[in-house]
């Protein structure tokens, strides 16, 4: 029923195949366990033991818990929405997008997605300057959607990563 296996399946996110790997022998051994036959009749219903199962089980949700607080502590998601703001503020300033484009940011960022028909009420501008600072947001990589009418989603480029999220991918230092 359970299939013990050594190494870490390949779906699983860095962290938690980080926050496994720092206790790889706990993990095999419980993992292997989880195949053991029931210990005696109080060892759950079926062939295979239920405890060793509940072990395993507390174990790995106990370093998916690790983990999402580990990366918490990198991402600071209490910052990441000052961070982005204030990119987006310098870009303005240096005219690489165009005014009150944080606004746009900042309602995706609180709704999750923001339709297009919305955007030139979030600006207080007309649809034409609403169409353009979404052409520059997208054109920056900042925003996404799946046609040209779908809603607006916030997308992390990577060469904004060291910018938006400092502690989860530091700038490089010289070599």
């Amino acid at each position: 029923m359970y299939q013990s296996c050594t190494r870490f399946p390949a779906a699983l996110p860095l962290s938690l195949v980080r926050g496994l790997a720092r206790r790889v022998q706990e993990y095999k051994s419980l993992l292997n366990n989880a195949d053991l036959p029931r210990r005696n009749d109080l060892d759950g219903r079926k062939t295979l033991s239920e405890e060793a199962l509940a072990e395993f089980t507390r174990f790995f949700l106990t370093a998916c818990i690790d983990q999402a607080d580990f990366m918490e502590s990198l991402v600071e998601p209490g910052r990441l929405r000052a961070r982005i703001l204030l990119w987006a503020e310098e870009e303005i300033r240096v005219g690489q997008l165009p005014p009150r484009s944080g606004a746009v940011l900042d309602a995706v960022l609180y709704r999750g997605e923001l339709p297009r028909g919305e955007i030139a009420a979030v600006l207080g501008t007309s649809e034409r300057q609403g169409r353009r600072t979404v052409s520059a947001l997208v054109g920056r990589g900042v925003l996404t959607s799946e046609s040209a009418y779908s809603p607006l989603r916030l997308v992390f480029p990577a060469a904004l990563a060291p910018r938006w999220m400092p502690r989860l991918f530091p700038e490089k230092t010289g070599q």
